[in-house]
């Protein structure tokens, strides 16, 4: 995500899987690209929540483990779409705080990959990893080719599965000479006011894990020890739930590059955020 834009994202779903909504019901993937956006995102109350999935039910054997009865909701920003369709992602949608476009297409390395597949990818390890923990996930988006859905769904659909916690998945566009991820903490506007505190404790808990389990520093360009407070982001302005959102590290960066584009390093982020997120919900 480009750290000067509001970038996260939504409409409930189980990874991995492939499925596209169409209009004024958004599906897991987002939209259609014949379902035209009239009238969606025009005010305030405009915004329509899709009908949620979530992934099945712990099998009564996972009782015991340490997420067992834990609800987790997921949104890997953006979506691979998104490109294709401007007219659709630039429509303005409320934020908690002002208008802002309903998506963007998000970030890039040098070589092109993309922000949206790099969040899908981690958000699928981190999927499986909750679900062997025993929690039943609730992600955003389920495949890589669909368009949107707007900032403002993702937290409403999060917001209405009542997740015990969630993140926002992302990767920076910052300086190419900057390295690192930070972890973006919400500040108080109303909806989210109850859930500073813990938001606040779910950040602390995914820095350490990302420095414990992980390679990458903490970003040397971007917020203060690896934390920056925002108000201007939908996911954290709107959410009635314990959030932060991650950028994991900064794709222009050769260095940060290559790890963001490694399998390998991809399934360590994904085990260190599982590690953050079962700490917050055992503490």
């Amino acid at each position: 995500m480009n750290r000067r834009q509001a970038t996260v994202t939504l409409a409930l779903a189980v990874l991995p899987c492939a499925g596209c909504g169409a209009v004024r019901t958004l599906g897991a993937a987002g939209r259609t690209r014949d379902d035209g956006a009239a009238a969606q995102g025009k005010s305030k109350n405009a915004t329509a929540v899709p009908a949620p999935f979530v992934s099945a039910t712990p099998s009564p054997s996972s009782a015991a483990l340490p997420l067992a009865g834990s609800v987790v909701g997921i949104d890997p920003g953006h979506n691979g779409g998104n490109f294709g369709d401007p007219s659709y992602i630039n429509q303005l949608i409320w934020n908690g705080r002002e208008e802002e476009a309903c998506d963007t297409c998000g970030t890039q390395t040098e070589s092109g990959y993309t922000e949206a597949q790099f969040n899908f990818n981690v958000a699928s390890h981190l999927h499986a990893d909750l679900v062997s923990r025993g929690a039943t996930v609730v992600v955003t988006r389920r495949s890589n080719d669909g368009v949107g859905p707007c900032v403002n769904q993702r937290a409403e659909i999060i917001n209405a599965a009542r997740a015990d916690v969630a993140i926002d998945i992302h990767a920076d566009g910052g300086p190419a000479w900057g390295r690192g991820f930070t972890v973006l903490e919400p500040i108080a506007d109303g909806p989210n006011t109850r859930v500073i505190g813990p938001s606040v404790q779910f950040g602390t808990a995914v820095r350490a894990a990302l420095l414990e389990h992980t390679t990458m520093p903490e970003s040397d360009y971007y917020g203060h020890d690896g934390i920056i407070f925002r108000n201007d982001l939908a996911g954290l302005n709107l959410t009635t739930v314990p959030k932060v959102l991650i950028e994991c590290g900064n794709m222009p960066n050769p260095t940060d590059a290559a790890l963001l584009v490694s399998v390998s390093f991809q399934r360590d982020l994904a085990r260190a955020l599982a590690e953050a997120i079962t700490t917050f919900l055992t503490a």
